[in-house]
């Protein structure tokens, strides 16, 4: 008896790195602008030993982090961590929270996913984990250009525009005309996208860095027109920011 065609298409290969986490943060300047100068000196002092201790993570090649001022009313500052384990992630969340800077702030928005690349525009006859360029994609040293842009996207499930539906070559081919796109921009932006099927409400995330914040606008209209995000593209909620650092972090908190 002939058996029936698989209608199962075959799923995307991906490898994954570093997990990551974006948590994105509103001051409460009411509190802040209540609290005397000594409480606000001691704030701040303790967000410099937090912050302090990123640039020893990265030394050890464990981990990147950044901070962003955000620019807008979604939220007001957003910190990025990138580490080798969710309860890395869950460990440094933890340490903030204990700041008494913490308590100056409220939490606006999270994104929890892990650093991926696909299967779509890779070859099939290396292992890629001995490819030293995709290992510091995989985990890569954080930029630290002046703006960042951070927005979470689904691939459509809808119809006949199901991306899921679509055979390996087809999504390939839209995958390899989309990745042409972002890879004109190389030396514009810097693109990380996350993987977070699974550990948060969108499929993935995708955060940009560039000097010149145009860039991001000039990049995602390109891609509208590319068919993947014309037909299959979904998004959320965009954050763009500003770069900070322990010194511009304490000029913005002055009063």
């Amino acid at each position: 008896m002939n058996q029936p065609a698989s209608t199962t298409n075959e799923a995307a290969a991906t490898l994954e790195g570093w997990y990551a986490l974006h948590d994105f943060r509103s001051i409460n300047w009411t509190a802040w602008k209540a609290a005397d100068d000594e409480e606000r000196a001691g704030a701040l002092d303790e967000l410099n030993d937090f912050m302090k201790e990123w640039s020893d993570v990265e030394a050890a090649a464990a981990g990147s982090s950044t901070a962003y001022a955000i620019i807008g009313q979604k939220a007001d500052f957003v910190m990025m961590h990138l580490r080798e384990t969710l309860e890395d992630l869950n460990k440094l969340e933890t340490e903030f929270n204990k700041t008494t800077f913490a308590k100056y702030t409220t939490k606006a928005y999270s994104y929890v996913s892990v650093v991926e690349l696909s299967n779509y525009l890779g070859g099939k006859d290396e292992d890629p984990l001995q490819n030293p360029q995709i290992v510091a994609r995989l985990k890569p040293v954080l930029p630290k250009n002046r703006y960042i842009c951070f927005y979470p996207m689904n691939k459509k499930r809808d119809l006949s525009d199901n991306w899921y539906m679509l055979s390996m070559d087809e999504r390939k081919g839209m995958m390899r005309s989309h990745g042409l796109i972002g890879r004109s921009y190389a030396g514009k932006v810097k693109q990380i996208i996350t993987g977070s099927v699974g550990f948060d409400d969108w499929e993935w995330g995708v955060t940009l860095f560039s000097d010149d914040a145009l860039q991001f606008k000039k990049l995602v209209y390109e891609m509208r027109f590319d068919e993947v995000s014309a037909r299959f593209g979904e998004f959320g909620s965009f954050y763009v920011g500003s770069l900070l650092d322990t010194v511009s972090f304490g000029e913005m908190m002055k009063l």
